[in-house]
């Protein structure tokens, strides 16, 4: 077991422009690689909006070593190794686990892939058919579908999988190149290697130094979104799908630091996290829904907050109260003490789980770095924990509902009548 304070971590900036984490875990028997580039879909037109996917599917494939995917595939597996490559609104990035005794030959193939692809006609035909058949798998999952139309309708950068599908014909193979050209510089390029970097931190900066990438022109900037309230809740009928999916969002136009991310952590424990806790608990308890969450979601210049799951049609009145009852009740501070410790003891207990493997390490640092471009405190977070009082827990509550950005999503079959009570409950929480 690897415990929290078992690791260091260095920051690099390399000489040229790459900048990046490496975690040093002695004893660690597996080495964990992560490379991102803020090369997502908000950079394209909207008809050309699946041109990252696409490059993303292509840039961990063929390369200039070698010429098939299957190929190269095989090579960088052959000893247990995984690797996989993702596409956001924001960023492309690449990632890879293995063996502690091949990390240099991982490392190298890692690299290769991304900064040299091969753009072939033939495995731009195939990856594009994959895109296409992934999109319409996502489609299929109902979460998703209403939670990209919930976002579509506050105004934010966000596409429907099915119309995706419909415009992956407008992407031209010059169109993937372009694009590759234009993100993958060394400048835009942020890492996280996580392992025993005993004896290997010189040669790792040497490796991602000499890297076959343009500099580039320096990190590139995340987009500004201004989230707009939307009048009337958002309605995706489902004739073929037997419960009602929800999704209820609201905005606050402030950043948070970290003494709010820490208490707007215990406030989602409180509410949500355990089968104790006072909306899924009592749901649970009442026989009304068997799982639903909530969580809360950094952008720009914006955090939100969302509650959503599946429910019956007709326990959706009787959930939508408790929702609204619940959410009252923090935001004018009846919290108990004992619900705040618990919830403390809750997140404690997860953020020492998070230490038991490289990956969970790297996980406590990887997502923020990339997005802010800020180290987390990995170690003051118990001390931090021990500062989140009652206070503070109701006042990131209530900044949530301050600015009155919100909506309310529903798909499935649910006639004017229910959506209409769902709405109407869930709008007292936005009243003065």
């Amino acid at each position: 077991m690897i415990s929290a304070k078992d690791h260091r971590v260095i920051k690099k900036k390399l000489s040229n422009g790459a900048e990046g984490l490496l975690i040093d875990i002695p004893g660690a028997t597996v080495m964990t690689f992560e490379f991102n580039f803020r090369a997502g879909n908000f950079l394209m037109e909207r008809d050309k909006w699946e041109t990252p996917h696409i490059m993303e599917h292509m840039s961990l494939g063929a390369n200039s070593r070698y010429k098939k995917s299957r190929l190269f595939e095989a090579e960088f597996k052959k000893n247990g190794s995984y690797s996989n490559a993702h596409t956001s609104t924001y960023h492309v990035w690449y990632d890879a686990e293995c063996a502690d005794f091949e990390w240099e030959r991982i490392l190298d193939l890692l690299t290769l892939a991304f900064s040299e692809p091969y753009f072939s006609k033939d495995e731009f035909k195939a990856e594009c058919g994959n895109v296409r058949d992934e999109l319409i798998g996502r489609s299929n999952n109902h979460g998703r579908t209403l939670s990209i139309a919930m976002y579509e309708a506050f105004g934010m950068l966000a596409m429907p999988d099915k119309e995706g599908v419909k415009l992956i014909q407008n992407v031209m193979l010059r169109d993937v190149i372009e694009h590759h050209k234009k993100t993958h510089t060394s400048s835009n390029m942020r890492f996280v290697i996580a392992g025993n970097m005993q004896g290997r931190m010189a040669h790792i900066e040497e490796i991602l130094s000499r890297i076959k990438l343009p500099r580039g022109r320096g990190l590139i900037d995340i987009p500004d979104e201004t989230p707009q309230r939307f009048k009337k809740t958002i309605y995706v009928p489902r004739s073929s799908v037997g419960n009602i999916y929800f999704d209820l969002t609201t905005f606050s136009n402030k950043k948070f630091e970290d003494a709010d991310w820490d208490a707007a952590s215990i406030a989602n424990n409180i509410l949500t996290e355990t089968l104790y806790s006072k909306i899924l608990g009592e749901a649970r308890e009442r026989g009304l829904v068997y799982s639903m969450g909530s969580g809360f979601g950094q952008y720009k210049s914006y955090v939100d907050w969302g509650i959503g799951g599946q429910v019956q049609q007709e326990n959706l009145p009787a959930l939508f109260e408790i929702i609204v009852r619940q959410l009252s009740k923090i935001k004018s501070g009846d919290v108990d003490d004992t619900d705040i410790e618990a919830a403390k003891q809750y997140a404690l207990g997860r953020y020492q789980r998070g230490a038991q493997t490289v990956s969970g390490v790297m996980a406590g640092y990887s997502s923020r770095y990339f997005f802010e471009d800020v180290v987390n405190d990995y170690f003051a977070y118990p001390e931090r924990l021990k500062k989140v009082k009652k206070a503070k827990v109701i006042e990131v509550m209530q900044a949530m509902f301050e600015d009155n950005i919100w909506g309310l999503g529903i798909l499935g079959t649910a006639d004017t009548a229910l959506r209409s009570l769902a709405e109407e409950k869930a709008s007292t929480l936005w009243l003065p």
